[in-house]
């Protein structure tokens, strides 16, 4: 947990004497409720879940002065169940509890902008998206680029930012997003014109993209932010960032005191923050949420809890492992898709590999195990590429294993050797296909994601390729590797140099 606390100092943010709240007026507290990245209903080891964390919500509530529960992004998908219905569930959940308010985050786009748009007409809650374009040139139908609530005497006026990476990262097809900083600058100044005394980020943006906006001339005093999945709370002096880790296994408090005190003879707006982080383990589930949780934990079980076959040999989908190296699970994926659409070969995202977990050897794979795999509804697609795109694919796959990309490939009917010390886009040191050196000239079918068709995780290459079975005519990947793996009875997937690292 990354940790930076500078406690004792108060955040002088001056407004015109005008808008100051009375000099009588007492602080007040307002109780910022956080989470984050959170697709999965359900517990795991005791951990997280929607109905642990309602008990928290709950309690927090209750003893708050004011509160405000936000969420920062991320819950229509990847989740099992929403392979199923898209996401539907995860909104009539929060609505059950009563969420504040949510800012759109990558994967709200996974199964395209018009899903995103029926998910956010179904939420009693506002959803926030300042920056995310629709191609009719304004925001997306439903969402606000801002939100206020009044506390006591004060304004608390909330920004909502998504990661400008979307359209790379999910399939926001159609939609277009306008820079963080600038954005958020100028929708901190309407808000302060208009009487906000406190301004707050709710954002769904990567690390790096979170310290421009907390460090930058982005006008914002607070940012609650999603994406990387880490926690932290850290404050300046003058700004606040905090992120709540993911699944709901820690809600991230931030108790912000507001004042008006004196200064020079003017009335002056001054904020202190305290962060708590409180766990759900050992919390007692909330009662109603969690039958309400099981309702659909029961409906899932239905469709999923089928079993297909087995696996001789032992299987690692953990994060790091499929975005880190060739993986067993990797290649049974890869075989499926090849064998399923009859190419030469296959390429596919480790990204996009989601279950995170080990199978011991023997294990029995079921529907299930697959779903929570490969969660995203993508397609098996097929294209023609010529050897020097292919090339250029694998060459992108392995550009930024150092950061944990989820572009590393996973592949089949091809070997490559490559260099983890080369610079990215010369790392490809040997490439055969089907036991052949590859040839810049030849033209080769390429089984893929309709995700990395489109130029998904950065494979722009992709979109110059000629389609042979495009997405319309393609069937699911998840069922493709079921198909595959009921067919055999038994697979043994190992890892055998595809994608072999030579330091």
């Amino acid at each position: 947990m990354i940790a930076h606390r500078m406690k004792g100092m108060f955040c002088a943010s001056l407004l015109a004497v005008a808008l100051a709240a009375p000099a009588a007026a007492e602080p007040v507290k307002l109780s910022l409720l956080h989470i984050n990245d959170l697709d999965r209903i359900e517990e795991s080891k005791a951990r997280g879940g929607l109905a642990r964390l309602m008990t928290l919500v709950n309690r927090e509530r209750a003893a708050a002065e004011h509160s405000v529960f936000t969420h920062g992004g991320d819950s229509i998908s990847p989740s099992l169940l929403s392979g199923f219905d898209k996401g539907a569930h995860i909104i009539d959940l929060f609505n059950e509890a009563e969420l504040d308010l949510m800012v759109l985050g990558n994967h709200e786009f996974d199964f395209g902008a018009a899903v995103t748009r029926e998910r956010i007409a179904e939420a009693r809650f506002p959803v926030l998206g300042a920056n995310a374009i629709d191609s009719t040139g304004t925001l997306i139908e439903g969402t606000l680029a801002t939100w206020t609530r009044e506390v006591g005497p004060y304004t608390v006026g909330f920004i909502g930012l998504t990661t400008p990476e979307t359209p790379e990262i999910s399939s926001a097809e159609g939609v277009t997003f306008k820079p963080l900083v600038e954005t958020a600058r100028g929708l901190s100044e309407n808000l302060r014109s208009n009487g906000a005394d406190l301004v707050v980020a709710l954002a769904h943006t990567g690390i790096v993209e979170d310290l421009e906006l907390v460090n930058g001339d982005s006008g914002i005093d607070i940012l609650l932010s999603g994406h990387d999945h880490l926690e932290i709370t850290y404050y300046n002096g003058q700004r606040a960032f905090v992120e709540a880790g993911s699944q709901g296994e820690k809600l991230m408090v931030v108790e912000v005191t507001m004042d008006t005190v004196e200064s020079r003879g003017k009335q002056v707006f001054v904020w202190e923050p305290q962060f708590r982080i409180v766990s759900t383990a050992g919390v007692e589930p909330d009662a109603a949420m969690a039958a309400k949780v099981q309702t659909y934990l029961d409906q899932l079980s239905k469709e999923l809890d089928v079993a297909l076959g087995k696996s001789s040999t032992p299987l690692d989908s953990r994060r790091a492992s499929v975005r880190g190296g060739e993986t067993a699970i990797g290649n049974l994926i890869a075989d499926a898709m090849r064998q399923g659409v009859n190419a030469d070969v296959a390429i596919t995202n480790g990204g996009g590999i989601r279950g995170d977990k080990t199978y011991d050897a023997g294990t029995s794979l079921t529907r299930r195990d697959i779903q929570s795999e490969l969660p995203f509804g993508n397609r098996t697609v097929k294209l023609q590429v010529s050897g020097e795109q292919l090339l250029e694919a694998l060459e992108h796959g392995v550009s930024r294993v150092e950061e944990g990309a989820g572009r590393f490939p996973s592949t089949s009917g091809l070997a490559m050797t490559w260099s983890r010390s080369a610079a990215p886009g010369e790392r490809v040191k040997s490439v055969s296909v089907n036991g052949q050196p590859l040839e810049m000239t030849a033209t080769y079918t390429v089984a893929t994601n309709d995700f990395m068709a489109k130029g998904g995780d950065g494979y722009v290459i992709f979109t110059e390729a000629k389609t042979l079975v495009d997405a319309a005519a393609a069937k699911y990947m998840a069922s493709m590797v079921m198909d595959f793996v009921a067919a055999a009875g038994e697979v043994a997937p190992k890892v055998e140099g595809r994608v072999a690292a030579v330091d």
